[in-house]
């Protein structure tokens, strides 16, 4: 591994780097997903960043779990489950992704579940609108669209919704547990774009369809390959876009990341999935990157090999190359 060459567009500097660990799972219901930072970082990934890719790492050395922010009830609102607890990480979340991106720095976020999107996403998307006054994009690497509003949810869970809520396309009461979101945190739907799909439910569908959403499902990327769906995908974006790419590892086959809360078959390989972020990164408008849904506990023998996956990842989208 070398130190990126690609000059950034949108970053003050090429090797600045703000890392917040987030180990929280109240965005779903099975626990373990919370281990993952740790289990990322255990495995040398931060080592890797400084000494092979050459970054200043700014990281305050915790994984943060946010129990002081817990309450004491949080019962369903509007079908969502723990709408309190998810609402007081993503807000807390919000604000030390917005300290990093404000200084000019690479943001990268590892979860922790895909609820937790709401916290970084909005956070990069505030401070380049007050840095550069420029709106980002986001490219969202996933099985699923996570873009349940409340109503449409058959789970409740909030790690479905968080696309919907960073869209506008579901909002709450200024006094209700998401009504923090403000405009100036939001997301265009016309500056998303999905890849890897494979797992939508029928109201998602709908919304996607009813709002123009620009998605490239496991079906495309049979079609037209990898290297053809991130040309269309980027050049959806256009090139004077900063852009935030939120990867699920369950976007990757369960072959490569078995240990993943809800896997599903007939995904992306692991070149695939690298390939992606290699591609986002030499674009040089990658402002921040989310890593989400590695879980641990779930497989045994599957979760050293995801862990793995994760790293390859993290490592592409910050400028490792294979030559």
């Amino acid at each position: 591994m070398d130190a990126p060459t690609i000059q950034t567009k949108f970053l003050k500097s090429n090797n600045e780097l703000g890392l917040v660990a987030v180990g929280f799972s109240g965005g779903q219901c099975k626990p373990g997903v919370d281990a993952a930072p740790m289990a990322l970082i255990e495995s040398g990934l931060i080592d890797q960043l400084k000494d092979d890719l050459e970054y200043t790492v700014h990281y305050d050395g915790e994984v943060h779990a946010y129990s002081n922010l817990m309450p004491t009830e949080d019962p369903d609102h509007r079908n969502m489950k723990k709408p309190r607890a998810v609402s007081a990480v993503t807000q807390q979340l919000s604000k030390q992704v917005y300290e990093h991106a404000k200084e000019g720095r690479f943001v990268l976020t590892l979860g922790g579940d895909h609820s937790i999107a709401i916290g970084t996403i909005s956070g990069t998307a505030k401070a380049m609108r007050e840095r550069l006054g420029r709106d980002i994009a986001v490219i969202w690497v996933d099985a699923h669209a996570d873009i349940n509003t409340p109503e449409t949810s058959d789970s409740g869970n909030i790690h479905g919704m968080p696309v919907a809520f960073l869209t506008g396309l579901a909002s709450d009461k200024p006094d209700a547990p998401f009504g923090w979101i403000k405009e100036d945190q939001r997301i265009s739907v016309k500056k998303l774009v999905y890849i890897g799909l494979r797992d939508i439910d029928r109201g998602e569908k709908k919304i996607l369809r009813e709002n123009g959403i620009k998605a490239f499902s496991m079906h495309d990327v049979d079609r037209h390959g990898i290297g053809k769906v991130m040309d269309m995908a980027l050049g959806w974006i256009g090139s004077d876009t900063p852009i935030h790419l939120s990867f699920d590892i369950d976007a990757l086959d369960p072959m490569w990341a078995p240990s993943t809360g809800t896997a599903v078959r007939g995904g992306l390989t692991l070149r695939e999935g690298d390939f992606i972020a290699e591609c986002v990164h030499e674009t040089g408008q990658l402002i921040a990157l989310d890593l989400v849904e590695v879980n641990p506990s779930l497989e045994e023998h599957g979760a050293a090999e995801t862990v793995r996956a994760g790293c390859s990842i993290v490592r592409c989208a910050l400028g490792d190359t294979l030559l």
